[in-house]
């Protein structure tokens, strides 16, 4: 199997501004400092909490503002993934002729070890941390992170020729890589999101087709066969594709034959795993079992391991997580899907009666989209946040809908709405930024409303 080359690049001597001050920016700033870079980390946020490894005389911490002689002298400026990059100081740094890459572009051009790459609009998490799982089980010295757990810019000094790096990769990340070099590079889906940052489907597109960009033809394209969006995009790559589809059987690809997920290899399929051993609710949780599965059929791992490994995957927290039952009314937390495509496969789920938790700050898509899913599966909605309005428009007639200022009020509002043997389903379809500070803090927040809830009825009982 190809090693990626280490690449020649050094930051020795030079002036290399941090932009963020948050997990990743933190990360490369680390990593900078051991290479022996002088480090500005800059934030327009003031931060306290800093790791003491970055308090010494070679980081400089710049907070409040980003002051334009700062970037435009440096040698070099790593952006977190956070942080836009239309900034009036960073075009002008890229004026002055300063490069400007991500953190994952930084940390890639010093790895030793093959990176898996995962992206899509939805189920890279999914993905991602069961392919760890399946990896590890076979035998593989196995290092998840990337936008889900540790930065990319932790795992350098992990990294050697045998260490395989299963690395869920966003759009944000991607958008200013240049000699990232994925050796598997995972494409689940693509639908448009994160328009508020990307201004168009296609500039979206673009950033997500960089993961193919440097790929060669001893490289891997592991590809959702039942996405035209996703099968034109992997065309950008040199590598062999590997392809997974529900809908079709593919030479040489993954998909579901008669209860049974097989290789169509020859001279004759095979078996790898039976579909009832996947524990996750929803066909499109099932189809990040097919791309997992896809891409350990080109590391040879076994059938019996990989259908170990996925029979004990109980799946992700906030990823249609179910929370508890109180009172024959079922508690689900699908606070990560913060698109619209995302919600409606959610929704689509749903096997009783629900009232769906929409509402936060609209990214992209049509809420629109969603009427058929609600009309089907939902007896109600509560919107929340900046998108009420916009949800109210699209689907107060197809369903009440009802606001709510927080999320307490809008679980007790889905519990007193949701009929016995029904479901409450937080599944946003928007960020979480107008009112938490991510989707996890968000579905954290669900649950232990939930919780008081569950608590609050039991003591009624006891009374």
């Amino acid at each position: 199997m190809p090693n990626n080359k280490k690449k020649d690049f050094s930051v020795e001597n030079h002036s290399v501004v941090v932009v963020g001050a948050a997990q990743s920016g933190i990360a490369a700033a680390e990593l900078l400092v051991a290479r022996g870079a002088s480090v500005t980390l800059t934030d327009l946020r003031a931060r306290t909490d800093l790791p003491d490894s970055l308090r010494h005389d070679k980081v400089q911490l710049e907070f409040g503002e980003h002051r334009m002689e700062t970037f435009v002298n440096a040698d070099l400026i790593v952006m977190s993934p956070g942080v836009p990059p239309i900034q009036a100081v960073i075009q002008a740094a890229r004026a002055a002729g300063v490069p400007v890459i991500s953190e994952i572009e930084l940390a890639s051009r010093w790895m030793d070890g093959r990176i898996v790459a995962v992206t899509g609009t939805k189920g890279k998490s999914t993905t991602t941390v069961l392919l760890g799982q399946i990896l590890a089980a076979a035998g593989f010295r196995t290092v998840v992170g990337g936008n889900i757990g540790p930065a990319l810019s932790t795992q350098v000094g992990k990294s050697s020729p045998d260490v395989l790096h299963i690395v869920e990769v966003s759009s944000f990340q991607l958008e200013l890589t240049d000699q990232f070099h994925p050796w598997i590079a995972v494409l689940l889906n693509l639908t448009p999101d994160h328009l508020d940052r990307h201004e168009t489907t296609e500039a979206y597109a673009a950033a997500k087709g960089r993961v193919f960009m440097n790929q060669e033809a001893s490289d891997w394209v592991v590809v959702n066969a039942d996405d035209a969006n996703a099968m034109s995009l992997a065309c950008g790559s040199q590598g062999q594709q590997r392809p997974f589809s529900f809908n079709a059987t593919i030479d040489n690809g993954v998909s579901v034959e008669g209860g049974t997920i097989v290789w169509n290899t020859t001279p004759s399929p095979a078996a790898l795993v039976p579909v009832q051993a996947v524990q996750l609710t929803g066909r499109h949780l099932l189809a990040d079992v097919l791309a997992a599965v896809t891409v350990a059929t080109i590391m040879d791992v076994s059938a019996d391991i990989m259908t170990q490994v996925i029979s004990e995957f109980k799946g992700l927290e906030h990823v249609l997580e179910s929370v508890a039952e109180i009172n024959e009314i079922r508690f689900v937390n699908d606070s990560k899907a913060t698109n619209v495509d995302a919600a409606m496969k959610a929704i689509e789920t749903m096997d009783v009666p629900s009232v769906v938790l929409l509402g936060g700050r609209l990214k992209a898509g049509d809420l629109r989209e969603l009427r058929t899913a609600v009309a089907d599966h939902a007896v109600a909605v509560i919107a929340m946040g900046e998108a009420q309005s916009t949800i109210r428009q699209a689907l107060a007639d197809v369903v009440p809908v009802s606001d709510a200022r927080d999320m307490g009020e809008a679980v007790r509002s889905a519990f007193a709405l949701a009929p016995p043997g029904g479901a409450v389903l937080l599944s946003p379809a928007c960020a979480s930024f107008d009112m938490y500070q991510n989707y996890a803090d968000r579905g954290r927040r669900f649950k232990e409303e939930v919780g008081r809830l569950e608590k609050d009825m039991r003591g009624n009982r006891e009374q």
